[in-house]
């Protein structure tokens, strides 16, 4: 008995497993890397849009900087001492390979892809062009992805026939659901779209289960979100972290009720899939040094073509 409440509170001073209502165990201290990416093809700083970094942080998360322009081991090293990566929305080109966004996340979707294949549960969530960068690893780089005019447009999600059956949706509230068919509540931003025939023709659509389908302003069919079939890798094409953290005008981000409950269902699934994992740092000052509370946001909501109101600027 006295060996039992020695272990029950060693594990709970430590915080990184407790037991759920199931008997499970969930690692209630989870750390999610976010893949920086550059601000311009031929700059030496990258960048972080804040909105995602607060995204994470508001379902109970704390957020590492994962840099671009690595090798192989250092993604491998990172990974291993964090809990999931989110890939955020962007510019970044997938076109060259020049280290940037493209390639660094090429080599974290391998190394997260044998992750779980040993059984190690690791997810990835993409936004926007992190949901273009999962369908693109996924074909080995091969580019598929088609011009469109999905952008300062709010949509209602139009869910496939199976989409409670996948692990995004399966612990929908009816409530929720109900908002996101009917109600314009996703905030798109995107001038590329992946469509089901796309996938088709790299042959990777049955790699994928398609959860939502969406029409852009000339009417052209997209997936608006998606998951691995096999492994907990997840892409939403609209945007939201906006709807919580992003405030520039003529972008028509939605911003009622209905919109921020939504967002937040997004935030809390994927920190609650990072949950999962059990990885950790190796002390304490070592997580201190990662964490992203080691740099600070500038307002840049005032910049030419800024579409951030903060934005981490990094030099790596």
């Amino acid at each position: 008995m006295l060996i039992l409440v020695v272990i029950t509170l060693f594990t709970t001073i430590l915080g990184q497993s407790v037991p759920n209502n199931e008997g499970s165990t969930l690692n209630n201290r989870p750390i999610i890397g976010i893949l920086a990416q550059e601000k311009s093809p031929n700059s030496f700083k990258s960048y972080i849009a804040a909105s995602y970094v607060k995204f994470i942080e508001g379902a109970g998360a704390r957020v590492v900087p994962i840099w671009i322009g690595k090798d192989d081991q250092y993604y491998k090293d990172i990974l291993s001492k964090i809990n999931g990566v989110l890939w955020p929305g962007g510019s970044a080109s997938f076109a060259n390979s020049n280290g940037g966004y493209a390639d660094s996340g090429y080599k974290i979707y391998k190394i997260a892809k044998k992750m779980n294949k040993d059984k190690d549960y690791f997810p990835i969530l993409g936004i926007c062009l992190g949901f273009e960068l999962l369908t693109y690893v996924v074909a080995n780089r091969v580019l598929h992805r088609i011009p469109c005019k999905a952008q300062n447009l709010a949509l209602e999600l139009n869910f496939t026939p199976d989409y409670r059956r996948s692990r995004m949706f399966s612990n929908i509230s009816d409530n929720v659901a109900k908002i996101l068919e009917t109600k314009k509540v996703t905030s798109n931003q995107h001038q590329y779209c992946v469509t089901e025939r796309a996938l088709q023709q790299v042959n990777v659509k049955d790699k994928f289960r398609i959860l939502s389908l969406n029409y852009d302003l000339e009417d052209c069919q997209f997936i608006s979100s998606l998951e691995h079939t096999d492994y907990p890798f997840y892409g939403l094409q609209f945007h939201p972290e906006k709807n919580l953290y992003e405030w520039k005008i003529g972008k028509k981000i939605p911003h009622g009720q209905n919109a921020v409950e939504i967002a937040q269902y997004f935030a809390n699934f994927f920190v609650n899939e990072a949950r999962k994992n059990h990885h950790t740092f190796r002390n304490s000052t070592e997580e201190a040094r990662k964490l992203i509370y080691n740099y600070s946001p500038t307002y840049t909501a005032g910049l030419e073509n800024s579409v951030f109101m903060q934005t981490y600027i990094f030099t790596s």
